[in-house]
């Protein structure tokens, strides 16, 4: 026999014998992922009709959620007021800009004209912060307590806890 022909045969008996077990394995594969999607898509129809009979129950006005379904933590009943965000650039370098979003929680009821006024003076401040005095945890913890201490100043104590939600800088 010539050697050629020999390790021909032996390339295809390779082959064949990955390629069976590969074929197995697959079958196996997505017979395993029918019978799990078959457990689960009960779950999912279940869950799909009770998000539907909650939003029929709410169409009387104000449900308190979200499009999404998923209850908002920040509002009036809670005494958590969520400010709008907050898009400035920073005093130096004036190419870098600063994107925070800040929500405060209220002793007692809310209050849309103190909220208001602790945006803008959180606004006024940032702008005149340096990249230099925000870099790092310590410059981060040193602007978030210059920011608590503004908050309760301008709200007369009303606010006991600022909440920062998302801080950028580009």
């Amino acid at each position: 026999m010539d050697p050629i022909e020999e390790t021909e045969g032996k390339k295809k008996s390779g082959i064949m014998a990955l390629a069976i077990p590969l074929v197995i394995l697959t079958i196996v594969g997505g017979g395993g992922g029918w019978v799990i999607g078959n457990m689960l898509a009960p779950q999912v129809k279940q869950a799909e009709e009770a998000a539907a009979a909650k939003e029929e129950e709410g169409k009387d006005g104000h449900s308190g959620e979200e499009e999404g379904g998923i209850a908002k933590i920040s509002t009036e009943a809670n005494g958590v007021v969520a400010l709008e965000p907050i898009t400035t650039n920073l005093a130096y370098p004036s190419e870098n800009w600063i994107r925070l979003e800040v929500a405060l929680l209220f002793n007692g009821a809310p209050d849309v004209a103190i909220a208001e006024a602790v945006h803008q003076d959180i606004l006024a401040y940032i702008r005149t912060v340096s990249l230099q005095q925000v870099q790092g945890p310590r410059g981060f913890q040193y602007l978030k307590d210059d920011i608590e201490e503004r908050v309760d100043l301008r709200s007369e104590g009303r606010v006991s806890k600022v909440m920062f939600r998302t801080f950028v800088i580009e």
